[in-house]
């Protein structure tokens, strides 16, 4: 019985969450609700979009939802999304299956950039790592902080799940392409990282700039010679931070109608405006 009662509670949830980001008055056509789906480093970034630009236009509806960026891909090339949120660039076989089935190429448009931070415990002693470090931490070939000039501790590690575009991207960039260590705790959203790590004094954890909040934030260096960075606006706008990246919008064909007309608008000064109070960084 609880578990039929707490389903229903989260069928209500979402039913809630479609109607407020996704529904229209009667008398409006079906064409002018845009889906937006994919990554959740940019579902919040996104949601505040819809906010400001439905108060505008009341005539659109926008239906925000997550899942990682490869759920969003997925959900464009089966023609069950408008839009695709993307932390990373789609792989060429994706777009390829784009080609394939609209026999047009993708539509990619950069709306937004971010450094991926890296997020420690406030109790942490530790205030920089390497991108070496950083890589033998989650390789699991680093396994106390002492290793890295912290305390006598365990390295506990969490991280994305593998449909994240956060997850691919830091397997690409940090790890060269190797498996995470087993140990690794794979959580289902920026936010469980970053609340996984304020409550355990040995955690570290990685994810959006956006999501930086009452959290340690580490410095980063290149390489042992380099000097530690943080991701702030000179440092993402100049690429001098390791970890710098653009998020994307993909549509299966370029946009049109109330389509474009979002994705235009998220690129005007008052979409970029969003941007930055969300912690994320303007591309224009």
């Amino acid at each position: 019985m609880y578990t039929m009662k707490k389903n229903i509670s989260l069928f209500l949830c979402s039913l809630v969450f479609v109607i407020l980001f996704g529904c229209k008055g009667g008398g409006e056509k079906a064409q002018d609700t845009i889906t937006v789906k994919g990554s959740d480093t940019m579902v919040q970034l996104a949601q505040r979009w819809a906010e400001k630009f439905m108060a505008d236009h009341k005539e659109v509806g926008l239906q925000v939802t997550g899942g990682g960026s490869g759920t969003g891909i997925s959900a464009l090339i089966n023609g069950t999304t408008d839009i695709c949120m993307a932390s990373r660039p789609m792989k060429d076989a994706e777009k390829q299956q784009m080609l394939i089935k609209y026999k047009v190429p993708v539509t990619e448009t950069v709306v937004a950039r971010d450094g991926i931070t890296i997020y420690l415990n406030s109790a942490n002693p530790v205030q920089e790592l390497t991108m070496e470090q950083i890589k033998k931490i989650y390789l699991g070939e680093i396994k106390n902080w002492k290793e890295v000039g912290g305390s006598d501790a365990p390295i506990i590690t969490y991280g994305r799940e593998n449909s994240s575009g956060t997850y691919s991207f830091f397997k690409a960039h940090v790890l060269g392409n190797k498996d995470f260590a087993n140990n690794v705790q794979s959580l289902p959203g920026t936010s469980a990282v970053v609340n996984a790590v304020k409550k355990d004094a040995n955690g570290i954890g990685y994810g959006g700039a956006g999501y930086a909040k009452d959290i340690k934030e580490c410095g980063v260096k290149k390489d042992a010679a380099s000097a530690a960075l943080l991701p702030v606006k000179e440092n993402i706008d100049n690429n001098s931070y390791p970890l710098s990246r653009n998020l994307y919008l993909y549509t299966s064909k370029a946009p049109e109608g109330k389509t474009k007309e979002f994705i235009d608008w998220i690129l005007s000064p008052s979409g970029q405006e969003i941007v930055a109070k969300e912690g994320y960084f303007a591309v224009k």
